[in-house]
């Protein structure tokens, strides 16, 4: 299992369109990912349940990636919320 938290740097937080891009990216592992913010957990593949989370610039969520690709899983979505979320 890797676990890492994140402060959400995009000014619009977590909105429809990185929702959706992250949803498609979790369903292409097999591992279970998820998303925690404060006492909510959600799994990390479907953009409604993204959105539930109501991630806002600054602040702070969990990934969770446990399975048996959980090292490439958790290196995309690494780079993905790191990199490429804060351009949206």
């Amino acid at each position: 299992m890797i676990s890492k938290d994140y402060i959400v740097t995009s000014t619009e937080g977590i909105h429809a369109r990185p929702a959706t891009k992250l949803a498609r990216l979790a369903k292409e592992y097999r591992s279970y990912i998820s998303l925690k913010k404060g006492d909510r957990v959600v799994k990390l593949n479907s953009m409604l349940n993204i959105l539930t989370i109501g991630a806002k610039n600054g602040d702070t969520i969990t990934i969770v990636v446990e399975g048996e690709d959980e090292l490439l899983a958790f290196a995309a979505i690494d780079q993905f919320l790191t990199e490429e979320l804060k351009n949206h």
